[in-house]
């Protein structure tokens, strides 16, 4: 079977996920909001990197729909939007083990 078009798009869209999720940053972002919303200014802070750095990582993860972003009075909190994610990391732990 040969790569057509419209399998090649199904594959690049599933590629452009696995890139989103290639990042540790971006992976704690996943574990540190999967219990309780939290504001880019906390985030920031427990990642160790300026807000600079957190907003295009959270942007990256929010253009994927992991995360969704919640605004109460002046903040954005941010939250796990597909839960499912948390299984895949389960299985990738899964992975490394039986190196």
């Amino acid at each position: 079977m040969a790569m057509n078009k419209e399998i090649e798009k199904e594959f690049l869209e599933k590629a452009e996920l696995f890139k989103a999720l290639a990042h540790p940053t971006r992976l704690f972002i996943i574990d540190a909001v999967k219990d309780k919303s939290m504001p880019v200014k906390e985030l920031s802070e427990i990642v160790g990197v300026d807000i600079s750095t957190m907003s295009k990582h959270l942007d990256i993860l929010k253009k994927h729909k992991i995360i969704e972003g919640e605004k109460i009075k002046n903040f954005i909190y941010y939250r796990l939007a597909i839960p499912c994610v948390l299984s895949f990391m389960s299985c990738a732990m899964k992975v490394i083990e039986k190196k």
